[in-house]
């Protein structure tokens, strides 16, 4: 099995988590997306700007590097890339939606979540994930979802590419072992 998603659905994948989002908040009052690295920061970006074009203006953005907070840091290698996080943003008592590319096992927002936690306490935490693949080990579910592929076998990968990074739009499902 290998699908396919070209820049036109990846962009309607994002409309649909912007749709979604906006319903959910009010647009004159503070609102904060957290990216976690790498993709998910890229994706916070992009509905940051299609959310202050629907009129959301106090919108705060961060980013989570959760490397650290991984609970299979040790099967990373002995030295793991780590990049700073930024939450230059006041995250008391304020909504927040954190954003990743892909939701999975649950355990990157799990450690998403504990890193938070050492830095103040929003309001309220949504997730955001442009694709949901099923397979969760914790009992964490996406809020907002663009792409819902159901319970895929775990041989599957989905890669999602994104211009910032990798010159352009895309999400692929295939096998593990084959190139996508």
């Amino acid at each position: 099995m290998q699908n396919r998603y070209d820049s036109g659905d990846v962009q309607r994948f994002l409309d649909a988590l912007v749709g979604k989002i906006a319903g959910s908040f009010v647009p004159a009052s503070p609102l904060n997306l957290v990216g976690i690295r790498t993709r998910g920061e890229t994706l916070a970006e992009r509905l940051t700007q299609l959310l202050r074009q629907r009129g959301f203006s106090q919108i705060g953005r961060g980013v989570l590097d959760i490397t650290l907070y991984r609970d299979d840091l040790s099967e990373i290698g002995p030295r793991p890339l780590v990049q700073p996080t930024h939450l230059d943003i006041d995250i008391d008592g304020a909504p927040m939606v954190l954003v990743d590319d892909v939701i999975f096992t649950g355990r990157t927002v799990r450690a998403a979540l504990s890193e938070l936690g050492d830095f103040g306490r929003p309001s309220v935490i949504r997730l955001a994930a442009l694709v949901d693949r099923g397979g969760r080990e914790l009992p964490i579910q996406p809020d907002y979802v663009g792409l819902d592929l159901g319970e895929l076998p775990r041989e599957l990968r989905v890669k999602v590419r994104l211009t910032e990074s990798d010159g352009l739009d895309e999400i692929i499902v295939g096998p593990r072992d084959a190139r996508v």
